[in-house]
């Protein structure tokens, strides 16, 4: 036996209308499978990469989205980690743009009470990467400063409104005026953008010609050079991203004369057990029930909006922004489904299902 489910596919690289939403069957799960009917998918930045070709998918056609949260409708005979019933979310997974799939057990976290599915999904992602960042890369303490570039971004926000929780102040780099007014709301500290000021010579003037302990760069190439250059002595860059090319290689005895520390951060590695995948996210949900962040989306589109959501991405407000979809299933007739979306994270809903979308 099999479920129905409406997925949108891509069959080459390219603009938003490569989309394609087609009706296919999920087999019933076996062994640590779970079947799950998203209720809301997140929409990242990264799904714009996997789209037009800049990363490259595993196969054609295929079914890009990375996050999700949903219920468990059924689950394989080995299956102990979850129950059918449960609401569920996961994240760094490919194939998520449909309103049912299989999933591994071990890789998906029960949402709790108090947190939505809209919440989870436009988090989950963004709020894992932001938490190891912030908690596990680098050991950061109440009083430190830090530079933050992107501050405006998903993952940014999130970092930024849990530093300041914590007594971090965050030196946040943004490209305009308007993302500096995003990122002091989040609760930079001070703001430096880097369109109109020199950023290394901002940061020195901020510290009092101190450098700062921790730089996090996912702007690559034309932020790395002067990333390095404000770090203090045993300071730390943390690369983890390159939205404007690959830096130029560096030999590592440039780092010798500050004893700097260099690393490439990815997620799956600080969550790669179901334990530290559990801790993380309860983490992370404890955060956002206490009211520390503020994750909930601010926009809906319906899932047959998806390509006009991709579409929005274009504009540097709609890509610092979260976005749900609700996935109206019951309503879907000849493989069409009716759905909304809300803008925030991105995230895509089903009726009782959802999505999220951010870099």
């Amino acid at each position: 036996m099999s479920t129905k489910a409406t997925a949108a596919r891509i069959y080459e690289y390219g603009e938003p209308d490569v989309f394609r939403f087609e009706t296919m069957d999920v087999p019933d799960p076996v062994g640590h499978e779970v079947l799950v009917r998203n209720t809301v998918i997140g929409l990242n930045f990264v799904d714009i990469y996997y789209r037009r070709g800049t990363l490259p998918v595993p196969e054609f056609p295929a079914i890009i989205g990375d996050e999700a949260s949903g219920v468990v409708e059924a689950v394989g005979p080995n299956v102990t980690l979850v129950k059918v019933g449960d609401r569920v979310a996961y994240a760094d997974a490919f194939g998520a743009y449909t309103t049912v799939r299989l999933y591994p057990e071990d890789r998906l976290t029960v949402i709790p009470d108090g947190v939505t599915d809209d919440q989870a999904a436009s988090s989950l992602l963004k709020g894992l990467t932001a938490r190891y960042l912030l908690k596990e890369t680098v050991q950061l303490h109440e009083g430190d400063t830090v530079l933050y570039h992107a501050a405006a971004g998903g993952v940014g926000q999130i970092f930024t409104q849990w530093a300041r929780s914590l007594g971090i102040h965050v030196i946040g780099t943004v490209s305009t005026a308007e993302k500096a007014q995003i990122a002091l709301q989040a609760g930079c500290t001070v703001v430096v953008n880097y369109s109109t000021e020199d950023f290394v010579e901002r940061t020195f003037e901020l510290t009092g010609g101190q450098g700062v302990k921790a730089v996090y760069d996912s702007v690559g190439k034309d932020t790395f050079r002067g990333s390095l250059a404000v770090l203090k002595p045993r300071g730390t860059l943390v690369q983890f991203g390159n939205a404007s090319g690959f830096p130029e290689p560096i030999n590592p005895f440039e780092l010798a004369p500050r004893a700097l520390y260099l690393t490439w951060a990815i997620l799956p590695h600080y969550n790669n057990t179901p334990e530290a995948l559990a801790a993380s996210s309860a983490d992370l949900f404890y955060a956002i029930k206490s009211g520390i962040l503020k994750v909930d989306p601010t926009n809906i589109y319906r899932f047959d909006q998806l390509i006009h959501a991709h579409q929005q991405t274009r504009t540097a407000t709609h890509r610092r922004r979260n976005s749900t979809a609700r996935l109206d299933t019951e309503s879907a007739q000849c493989g069409q489904v009716k759905q909304k979306v809300r803008q925030s994270a991105a995230l895509i809903e089903n009726s009782n299902q959802r999505a999220s979308f951010d870099r």
